[in-house]
């Protein structure tokens, strides 16, 4: 639900016509979402992730290597307040 709740805000170009993917593979990886555009990956965390600190770290620093940037919300983060999610998507991909 939290990956849905989110792409409602994000899909069709919705901030200020900037364009995002839902699963976009990048090497051996899956991104939640990805926007091409601002080289972005958009991750979101459950919380089956608190168990995964290693492997989320190796995968940003993988991610990191090919020139995106990564930033990650929980899911409770989309869930109890999606605007402060977007507002920060909108600041890291340089719309403020």
């Amino acid at each position: 639900m939290p990956e849905r709740l989110l792409w409602g805000r994000l899909r069709a170009g919705q901030l200020a016509g900037i364009r995002f993917r839902r699963q976009q593979p990048v090497g051996p990886y899956v991104l939640d979402f990805y926007c091409a555009s601002k080289k972005l990956a958009i991750e979101l965390d459950g919380m089956t992730h608190d168990e995964r600190v290693d492997y989320d770290a190796r995968r940003t620093a993988y991610l990191e290597s090919t020139g995106l940037h990564v930033i990650r919300f929980s899911d409770d983060e989309v869930l109890t307040d999606i605007d402060g999610v977007v507002q920060r998507i909108v600041f890291e991909i340089g719309l403020e």
